[in-house]
């Protein structure tokens, strides 16, 4: 059955059984480091894959945030753009702003001007209404010295009441189409034209007349030269003898004096004397005026149409109706 074991036999068993525990033991070690080892993989895989779905994530909000950066940007580059348009019609409005205040920079100058010579002429208006209120006054005065003089005469001449002119009848100076005077018209000249002029050539008003003006009309028969030669000639007639030495009804003195004044012009037809239908009167129309004309009359008269004054009338030229 069983034996016994010698010594050598038990201490082989002893021997042999110490080597099979030591080698389970490391057996088991080993499998304890594989399952460190393991367990340690498997957690670095879960950490691993826990990183790679954060930086998957991360790249995912980086794509995201790089999106918006770049609208960010392109809204900034956008707004910049608007910007600099507002910026280039800030400055093309600065530029008109200062061509505007050039502009009225000038037209603050041309009022500045404009209202000095504005000051300037009021100015000189009202020394031209002194002198128009004095001229006024003058040929108002010579208007009715006239008038006294002549109308209570047996000359039977009347005087314009506004301009002072005198018309006579050519019946009396002259024959029909004549230029010489008849007797008759040189005994009217001779008792008219002396009264005349003692009033116009009088001390009184001799400083302010500048002109003593005959002219002759004549009616609408004929043609206009020959009716202007006749009124001309006319004229001069009367001129001539009122100036002749011959006569005695002006002296030396006078006749110098009115031949500083004294002008002739034939008007023709130009001026007829109408009836009230508005036919020409032949018989009134052949006639001779006698007319005067004061100093800076012309520049009176300006002066009146500018102020648009139609109730003071300050007299016409010569070459102007007389009626």
């Amino acid at each position: 059955m069983f034996r016994n074991k010698t010594g050598k036999e038990r201490k082989q068993d002893e021997e042999q059984n110490y080597w099979l525990s030591y080698s389970d033991m490391m057996a088991g070690l080993l499998l304890c480091f594989v399952l460190v080892i393991a367990v340690t993989v498997l957690h670095s895989n879960i950490l691993y894959d826990e990183k790679q779905e954060q930086l998957a994530g991360k790249e995912q909000e980086l794509v995201i945030r790089s999106e918006e950066l770049e609208n960010e940007r392109l809204l900034v580059d956008e707004q910049g753009a608007k910007l600099n348009a507002q910026q280039l019609m800030l400055t093309e409005q600065e530029g008109k702003l200062a061509e505007q205040a050039a502009k009225l920079d000038l037209q603050q100058q041309k009022l500045d001007e404009q209202e000095k010579l504005l000051d300037e002429f009021e100015g000189i208006m009202l020394s031209q209404q002194e002198q128009l209120d004095k001229i006024i006054g003058i040929r108002t005065e010579l208007v009715e010295a006239l008038k006294t003089e002549f109308e209570s005469s047996d000359l039977g001449v009347g005087v314009d009441e506004k301009s002072g002119a005198i018309s006579m009848d050519s019946t009396i100076l002259f024959a029909y189409n004549k230029d010489d005077l008849k007797p008759t018209g040189k005994d009217f000249l001779g008792d008219f034209f002396p009264r005349y002029i003692h009033i116009l050539l009088s001390p009184a008003y001799r400083e302010y007349i500048s002109e003593i003006a005959i002219e002759g009309h004549t009616d609408t028969s004929g043609t206009y030269l020959f009716n202007l030669d006749l009124s001309q000639k006319r004229a001069f007639s009367v001129a001539e003898y009122c100036l002749d030495e011959k006569n005695d009804f002006l002296n030396e003195d006078e006749r110098q004096t009115l031949q500083a004044f004294l002008t002739t012009n034939g008007r023709s037809w130009s001026d007829p004397v109408l009836n009230a239908d508005g036919s020409v009167n032949a018989e009134a129309s052949r006639r001779v005026e006698i007319k005067f004309r004061l100093k800076d009359e012309e520049m009176i008269r300006e002066m009146v149409e500018i102020m648009n004054s139609g109730d003071a009338v300050v007299g016409e030229g010569p070459a102007s109706a007389g009626r």
